[in-house]
């Protein structure tokens, strides 16, 4: 019985780092309809900041601050010079430059910061404080954090004029210019919010996995499972579908399938939800006239 609830435990942690991920992919989606296939290189990215700030002498927490600040201001300045030109553009478009700027941020990576692997620290003492016996003292922090991450989120999109205007400019754009809302401008916050999340889900992550070059690969992946599982267009269906997709992935893995695939079961869930029900557990089913 321990061993099973250990299982879960940890499977809530990862599904924290999953959830963020998850939620950041689907902030990209309602803004844009597209999928951004460089998230995970921009939070790896966001990650090494962070690590250079802290082999330079920062204290963690200033440093984890002012990686969010620098992600936020990066998201917002990808979106106006990168992606604004190519608003009306084709899908395909799009996404070659999604996939540009993987390859971009994931050379920049390598080139700047080595692709040697690296230890990230983590701030939380070793051993967790509640139910010690179950959580480490990491998977206790990371879960705090990104609790206090989502919910910033759902605050601000739920009680503030400006996070009111961001989701009136992913739901309905043109609605939202006739009331006045800078649409390309919300778009860009969006952005610059995606790109927070990303990095503090990269710094969550990175004292577990180790960091290097490729490290959110995998993480990306599994956060996409979270995103259509709970719903692509559904920001707390995300963070369920993460938090679920955790949970599945530690229990699957060590008793049913083994560790070596738990990777592949994402691909397989992910493909299994686009052929069942691609809207996901909490999405809605769109229907168009044609």
């Amino acid at each position: 019985m321990d061993s099973f609830l250990l299982q879960v435990t940890a499977g809530l942690a990862n599904g924290g780092i999953y959830a963020a991920v998850g939620l950041a992919l689907v902030m990209i989606h309602q803004a844009t309809h597209h999928i951004n296939f460089a998230q995970g290189e921009m939070a790896t990215f966001s990650t090494f900041i962070a690590w250079a700030m802290i082999q330079a002498g920062v204290p963690y927490w200033l440093a984890f601050v002012a990686t969010m600040v620098v992600s936020f201001v990066a998201g917002l300045l990808i979106q106006r010079i990168f992606l604004k030109p190519v608003e009306k553009a084709p899908i395909l478009t799009n996404v070659i430059v999604f996939v540009g700027l993987l390859v971009i941020f994931n050379a920049f990576a390598g080139w700047i910061f080595e692709h040697t692997i690296k230890s990230f620290p983590s701030p939380f003492p070793v051993e967790g404080m509640f139910l010690a016996q179950y959580f480490s003292g990491h998977q206790i922090g990371s879960i705090s954090v990104t609790l206090v991450v989502l919910l910033s989120v759902f605050c601000f999109f739920r009680f503030t004029p400006l996070g009111l205007a961001m989701r009136a400019a992913a739901f309905n754009p043109e609605s939202a210019r006739l009331v006045g809302i800078r649409v390309s401008w919300m778009l860009a916050l969006g952005w610059g919010m995606a790109a927070l999340i990303g990095a503090v889900a990269g710094m969550m992550i990175a004292p577990i996995v180790f960091l290097d070059p490729n490290m959110m690969a995998g993480i990306l992946l599994y956060g996409f499972a979270a995103a259509l599982l709970g719903g692509i267009d559904n920001p707390w269906g995300a963070v369920v579908g993460g938090v679920i997709l955790g949970v599945l992935e530690n229990i699957l893995g060590a008793y049913v399938i083994g560790s070596d695939l738990k990777l592949t079961m994402a691909l397989v869930l992910i493909v299994t939800i686009l052929i069942f029900r691609p809207y996901g557990l909490f999405g809605k089913p769109i229907f168009s006239r044609v």
